[in-house]
């Protein structure tokens, strides 16, 4: 399904962008639509955990930084932070980064076909401010250091075998990485005000001991044609990558990054946009852009990680805001789908779905407390159209 940015030649009015409308691609607003619902309807009242929801949808704590997570000896990470879903047997699997530094490293929840928790575990440990990531086709879940010549981390969300640090992926403030199994290449996001966007071919897919880092080359603009370069020294030393190829594409803080059906998108903090490659026709353009929202009170604010559902719905998580997972579907409609109360001191982390797609799991990285030993994670489980 190709999805096509609804901001091309618009000026877009308040409500129908702000609240849930479909906006219109190549036309102005004369006057402010009546705000709208989503296709999940408007938000309800807060439930007991603070959250939130549509009609049909309820909330559930998984699990809280520096406790035990329920029927397991096992104690939850500090600052959850980017996560995914793998499927084990009739049950599945949730991981989760620690955004802390030192320390960092990643755990793991197993749950049971009827959603109970049977175990947890850590599967990474002694890394640096592990933030965002991505998961294989071959189930392994890249766990990536958001630090200054960070590294890439493969790691077994199973708990069987040892975590590796994957070099040849490049040495820079990594953030998050998406996998895109027709072009057999990880796409990786780079958190610097005048960071870059790559994309890692492995020498063998499925295998990411060796291969070549490329950066993304392009004009300054909103939209228009790209291509790839090799990075010549992707450990960033004594020239940091985003600084090697001429005319690499600068992006204000690289957050979040997914793909499907030969689009990748991507989410940039600095400037809070997204944006969207069309693979197919290499070229480029914004999915979402808040300064194009006339008059304020755009839905989306503090643009960070980023899911997709089976239905095409991106899910986008807030860096602050009003603590929100936004929707935006394929019919270009942008609304909030959760809200969180009492958290303002935190943000949204890991939206990830179950692998039947009936469970969406993340964290708030600070919690109520503000501090990163106060984090939550939870589970919504609800009507997700399919």
């Amino acid at each position: 399904m190709e999805r096509r940015s609804f901001l091309r030649g618009a000026v877009i009015g308040t409500s129908a962008a702000a609240f849930g409308g479909t906006l219109m691609r190549g036309a102005a607003y004369a006057a402010p639509a009546q705000p709208g619902p989503g296709p999940y309807g408007a938000l309800g009242a807060a439930d007991a955990n603070g959250i939130q929801l549509p009609s049909g949808f309820t909330s559930r704590v998984i699990a809280r930084s520096s406790q035990t997570v329920s029927g397991t000896s096992y104690t939850w990470h500090s600052a959850p932070d980017g996560g995914a879903c793998f499927a084990d047997g009739t049950g599945w699997i949730y991981v989760s980064n620690s955004e802390i530094n030192p320390s960092g490293g990643a755990s793991a929840v197993k749950f049971d076909s009827s959603g109970q928790i049977t175990g947890a575990y850590r599967i990474l440990s002694n890394t640096r401010q592990n933030c965002a990531g991505g998961k294989t086709p071959w189930n392994t879940w890249l766990s990536c250091e958001e630090v200054s010549l960070g590294y890439v981390y493969e790691t077994d969300p199973y708990g069987v075998n040892a975590a590796v640090r994957r070099s040849a992926m490049g040495k820079f403030k990594h953030e998050a990485a998406a996998a895109d199994p027709v072009r057999k290449v990880i796409y990786l996001t780079e958190d610097e005000t005048s960071g870059c966007f790559y994309r890692f071919i492995p020498t063998t897919w499925g295998n990411l001991s060796s291969g070549t880092l490329q950066v993304l080359v392009a004009g300054s603009g909103t939209s228009g044609s790209f291509s790839w370069q090799n990075v010549p020294d992707p450990d960033g030393s004594p020239t940091y990558t985003r600084n090697q190829v001429s005319g690499s594409k600068k992006f204000n803080g690289g957050e979040g990054c997914h793909y499907a059906n030969d689009t990748v998108w991507f989410t940039t903090k600095g400037d809070n946009r997204v944006w969207q490659l069309n693979l197919a026709t290499s070229t480029y353009e914004l999915a979402y852009d808040d300064s194009l929202v006339v008059g304020g009170g755009a839905p989306l604010t503090g643009v960070d990680n980023v899911t997709g559902s089976s239905s095409g719905d991106l899910y986008i998580a807030e860096d602050g805001g009003n603590m929100e997972i936004c929707i935006i579907t394929p019919d270009d409609v942008v609304t909030p789908f959760l809200r969180i109360n009492g958290q303002s001191s935190s943000e949204i982390t890991g939206p990830a779905f179950s692998p039947d797609g009936s469970r969406l799991y993340f964290s708030s990285q600070r919690g109520t407390t503000g501090s990163s030993s106060g984090g939550i994670t939870y589970e919504v489980t609800g009507p997700f159209r399919a």
